[in-house]
């Protein structure tokens, strides 16, 4: 048997949240070239212009989400407003039918994760002692890589068995 605490509730559940979104936003990440470059016939410098407005937007909202969860002292409002805007931005990807559309969608996923990424970290650590907080921070970013990654061996989820 095991004599080490088992993981707070928020762990296991952030955890589970974050390997269906990263799991979901793969999927469509994956196909998104082909559908800017195939199907709406724009360059590849559309591609990429579109893919740098959306990753500079993830990281500036990083940056003041987590300044004004920490304001708030509140990071759950900053969670669930995250994951659901990332949730309501996937059903524009199949509707969009021009590059603004795509740069909208991708621009809204991305907004999503920065406001969802910093209070979700920090929510992490109250519940959580000092010498769990990396087994669970582990154990979350296990899970969120194998949605990312779910041509590995491991399979999706894996990063969850063993709390």
């Amino acid at each position: 048997m095991s004599t080490r605490p088992s993981l707070p509730r928020n762990v296991w559940i952030l955890g589970f949240v974050s390997l269906l979104m990263d799991l979901s936003s793969e999927i469509y990440h994956a196909l998104l070239p082909a559908f800017i470059t195939v199907v709406l016939g724009l360059p590849a410098t559309a591609l990429g212009a579109i893919d740098g407005v959306a990753e500079s937007t993830a990281n500036f909202a990083k940056l003041f989400s987590g300044q004004l969860s920490d304001r708030s002292r509140k990071r759950k409002p900053w969670v669930v407003a995250g994951y659901g805007l990332a949730a309501l931005s996937k059903p524009l990807f199949p509707l969009a039918a021009s590059a603004p559309a795509v740069l909208v969608a991708r621009f809204a996923d991305r907004v999503a994760k920065g406001l969802r990424g910093s209070p979700r970290d920090r929510k992490l650590r109250p519940p959580t002692s000092t010498a769990r907080i990396r087994r669970a921070r582990t154990r979350v970013t296990a899970a969120a890589m194998n949605g990312r990654k779910p041509s590995t061996a491991r399979g999706p989820g894996t990063g969850l068995v063993g709390l």
